[in-house]
This record gives structure tokens, C-alpha cells and sequence, in this order.
């Protein structure tokens, strides 16, 4: 972090020519158990992880917001009374959506972008993009805190994770739920947030990962995905469709036990995706009540049957992401998955500490037999949300 800081500090006097009004970050997330349940009004159960997005932020004298970073190659600056119209007309593209559609959505949220003060944002991140480790909610979750507090709005935490959704919903036009944004801001050192995103209560449940001697193994496939495109949205839309064959407002009120009539209604493909929300609700579930009862050690067979289900039912693996699986599972892991919205990007494996390196090796291994390329291996650890940085 202390070099993230640096750089971004750096770059801002280099942009501005003076230091920075204050640093702010916010961390990616893992989601531990819950994929595509949370725009289904389902539940949620991710943490966030100890990798960091960071924006520096100063004051202008313009009207104008000014953004850029170390992963862009040039400056974005638009007035602020301008991006009603910029976001309605389609006009926000590339990374700089992210942070200027937050800024577009605090003023939907009541923010007069005619008088509060224009912003230069500097932005930098060790949170790895397109690996399902939400690199763009950590963007949005940091400059959304920073807004808040410079043009002194003062929203709740579950206030700015609506803001983040919405300028991803809208303004980046990835038809995203609210998970991403709540574990960003929400996350806790050492701890999940078991998340009810029908009624946004959230409640910080210990993990006990390191007291059971478990570390949580990131395998980045390298394999690049997009939520904007393709078939995201194409998995949204079905859930929707189930959802209205069975007149519930939502897959949230469909149980395990409505699944035979389910069968009866839908046609293969929509049933198939019907019964991964279903279920899965259930298992992020009885992961907590395992968590709860029995400790980290003992929900394996939950994240296993989570990816079969991802795999099969909602079909957003990919075969490297199977490879990974696979590997780990047979290489000591106590269970492993796919997290993230799938067609790429990272699994995951709860490995005893003991066995990390053998199971490094052994990743790398099969990657290598298969022909593809190495996978990146690193280990994460549920971390704080969301702060201004001192």
C-alpha cells in the first residue's frame, strides 16, 4: 500500500502541481458463496480482500471533474453540469466511466453538481482487473467516499453502495446487483458480509480462516471478462424471464421445494438457470449456519457444489477455470469455485496452510500440461472496507 500511495501521490502533483486534499481507497472483494443471486434479490456472502484501489483527490476552482490514473493513458476532465446529459446520451466510455459515473450518480442522488466543487481524481490499484475480483466496485466505492465527504453529502455506506451500483448499472451499463459495492464498503477485517440484497441488511460474519489454519488461494486464469457484454446480461435476462413464468416478483421466492413445478413450466435452459439461483441461495445458507456450527473447515462440499452448479446449470465457466478447480480439488484443497461473474476471470480454494506450496506447484503444473497459460496464484485476506487513507 505504502507504494500505491506513493505513486499516486505522485502522479497527482505531477498532473496538478500540488499535493492531493487526501487519499481515499477501497478494497476488491471475493465472493466466497453467492453468484448471480444478488440482482435476483438473493444472498450474498463475500469479503473484501487486502487488495487496494486508491484515488487521490483536490479541489478546482472550474465546475470541471478531472480523472485520471496509472492504467490510463491520458486525462478525462468534463464539467460537472454536463454529465446529466453525457451519461444520457451513452458518451462515458472506458475506465474514466467508473469514476465520473459516481460522481453522475451522486447527483441523481441529490448532489447539486452546479455548486459543489469541480475535482481533479488521480487514481491507482493493486486490484487485478477482469479477474471477478471486482476491480471496478473498488474504483467506484473509493471515489464514492471521497465525493461524500469533500462535497460533504453525507450518505451512509449503504447509501454509496446504491450510488456505485447505479453508475455501473447506467453509466458503465453493466447490469450488476449490489453486491460488488456493499462488501467494498461494508468489509471488515477477518470477516464476510452475509448480505440480504433484497433488504440490504448486512451482518459481519467471522471466518476464522486463520485460527482453522486455511488461506484463501486466488487462481487469476488470466482469462479476461466483461459485465457490459454478451453473456452477463443474456443470464440476467433468464432469471427475469423464470422469475415471470412463475409470477414471483423475483428468484428470491422460489425455494428448493418450488423447483419440481419449476421443471414443469420452464423450458431446459431458463429452468437451469432458475436452479442455480434457487440453490445457491440455499447454500450461501448453510455456509453461514456451517460457519456458524462447525467452523471454515467444514464448508467444503458448499463451495465444490456451488461451482458444479455455475458450471452446469448456469454454464459461466470456462475450461481454465474447470482446470483450476479441478486441480485444487484433487491437490488437497477443502473446497474450491469459480467466484465472480464467470466466462473468466479467478477461482478460488481454501487450502490448508500447510499445503499452499504443493498446491502452487501443482496449478502451475496443470496449466502447463493443458496449454494454457500460467495462471497468476496469490493468497488474499478478508480485510476492512472502505477509508480515507491517512
Amino acid at each position: 500500500m505504502s507504494d500505491l500511495r506513493d505513486d499516486v501521490r505522485a502522479l497527482f502533483t505531477e498532473l496538478t502541481g500540488h499535493a492531493p486534499l487526501g487519499l481515499w481507497s477501497a478494497p476488491g472483494r471475493v465472493n466466497l458463496i453467492g453468484e448471480h443471486t444478488d440482482y435476483n434479490d438473493g444472498f450474498v456472502f463475500p469479503f473484501a480482500i487486502d487488495r487496494r484501489t486508491l484515488v487521490a483527490v483536490g479541489v478546482r476552482d472550474d465546475g470541471v471533474i478531472r480523472v485520471a490514473s496509472t492504467f490510463g493513458d491520458e486525462s478525462v476532465e468534463v464539467p460537472l453540469t454536463e454529465l446529466d446529459a453525457i451519461v444520457a446520451g451513452g458518451g462515458l466510455e472506458g475506465w474514466a466511466a467508473y469514476p465520473l459515473g459516481v460522481a453522475w450518480a451522486l447527483g441523481e442522488a441529490g448532489a447539486d453538481l452546479g455548486a459543489v466543487p469541480g475535482l481533479d481524481l488521480v487514481i491507482d490499484s493493486n486490484v487485478p482487473v477482469g479477474a471477478g475480483l471486482s476491480s471496478s466496485a473498488a474504483i467506484e466505492c473509493a471515489v464514492a467516499l471521497a465525493l461524500d465527504e469533500v462535497w460533504q453529502l453525507g450518505h451512509t455506506r449503504e447509501q454509496l453502495a446504491r450510488v456505485g451500483q447505479r453508475a455501473e448499472n447506467i453509466a458503465v451499463g453493466a447490469p450488476t446487483g449490489i453486491m460488488d459495492q456493499s462488501a467494498s464498503l461494508l468489509g471488515r477485517q477477518d470477516s464476510g458480509v452475509f448480505l440480504d440484497c433484497r433488504s440490504l441488511d448486512a451482518e459481519v460474519i467471522d471466518l476464522g480462516f486463520t485460527d482453522a489454519g486455511l488461506v484463501l488461494l486466488v487462481i487469476d486464469t488470466g482469462v479476461k471478462h466483461s459485465h457490459a457484454t454478451g453473456g452477463y446480461g443474456e443470464r440476467r435476462a433468464s432469471c427475469e424471464a423464470g422469475a415471470a413464468a412463475l409470477g414471483v416478483s423475483s428468484l428470491r421466492d422460489v425455494s428448493v421445494d418450488d423447483l419440481p413445478r419449476a421443471r414443469d413450466l420452464l423450458d431446459d435452459v431458463t429452468f437451469r438457470r432458475v436452479r442455480h439461483v434457487v440453490t445457491e441461495n440455499q447454500r450461501v445458507l448453510d455456509t453461514v449456519r456451517v460457519l456458524r456450527e462447525q467452523g471454515p473447515a467444514a464448508i467444503g462440499e458448499l463451495l465444490d457444489a456451488s461451482h458444479v452448479s455455475m458450471r452446469d446449470d448456469f454454464e459461466i465457466s470456462v475450461p481454465e477455470l474447470d482446470l483450476a478447480v479441478e486441480t485444487a480439488q484433487s491437490n488437497g484443497a477443502i473446497g474450491a469455485r469459480m467466484t465472480g461473474g464467470g466466462f473468466g476471470g479467478a477461482a478460488i480454494a481454501l487450502v490448508p496452510a500447510e499445503g499452499l506450496s504443493r498446491m502452487q506447484v501443482a496449478l502451475d503444473g496443470a496449466f502447463a500440461e493443458h496449454g494454457f497459460s500460467a495462471p497468476e496464484l496469490f493468497t488474499v485476506t478478508p480485510s476492512h472496507g472502505a477509508v480515507r487513507e491517512p
